[in-house]
């Protein structure tokens, strides 16, 4: 058995032992695969994950940025109490018409938005409020932007993770070329200088390979 494999199988182990089963959550992760939505969901463990973050923190309100078809979205919205709210960002409107439905047949449609469009064009209109969990996931390269985003719509304490910025050990190469790559070091860096936030980051394996995050909280 090679490294990724003998990831993924211990993957299944702790999905399978920790998490009931799901049919909502497989049917979300079938819709997308049978409208050819890109394969790069958070894993079921990663989703449970943010889930328990959110919980942790008692997230009211939540912004996502980065929403694909909406697995992310749920998981999060599902750790939202009674009056909690989560606004979720995707630039591909075929990607979120899938994300509507699926979010519908979840039973939340009262509990998120998805504002279609660029996230940098979109996040403007989100002035004026403010967000106790942030979780960035989308384009790599405007990292960085998104950041900055997060950080003026961030209540005191509220976390901000990013997701994927590990890239298989790449972001410790200081010389790579990838846009991708290049816009995650911008982001751990500005996360490095920016006084208003306190952060690490984690390394993970498992079915999606080698990454991880960064998680900061913002400082009161």
């Amino acid at each position: 058995m090679n490294q990724t494999e003998l990831w993924k199988d211990v993957d299944h182990y702790f999905s399978t032992k920790l998490h009931p089963e799901d049919p909502i959550m497989d049917a979300v992760l079938k819709a997308n695969s049978d409208a050819n939505l890109p394969a790069i969901d958070v894993s079921p463990n990663q989703g449970k994950f943010l889930h328990l973050l959110a919980k942790l923190k008692r997230a009211k309100n939540i912004l996502e940025i980065g929403t694909l078809g909406g697995y992310s979205s749920i998981w999060l919205a599902r750790a939202l109490p009674e009056d909690g709210y989560l606004t979720t960002l995707e630039y591909d409107p075929r990607h979120a018409k899938v994300a509507e439905e699926n979010i519908r047949n979840a039973g939340l449609e009262k509990k998120i938005n998805v504002l279609v469009g660029a996230a940098l064009d979109t996040l403007p209109s989100l002035k004026g409020k403010e967000f106790d969990f942030i979780f960035i996931d989308a384009d790599k390269p405007n990292n960085p932007h998104y950041l900055k985003w997060a950080l003026e719509l961030s209540k005191p304490g509220a976390v901000i993770i990013g997701d994927n910025v590990v890239r298989e050990g790449q972001v410790a190469d200081e010389n790579h070329k990838d846009a991708s790559v290049k816009g995650v070091q911008q982001f751990i860096d500005l996360l490095a200088e920016d006084p208003r936030i306190d952060s690490t980051a984690i390394q993970t394996v498992g079915s999606k390979g080698y990454d991880g995050f960064a998680l900061g909280i913002v400082k009161d």
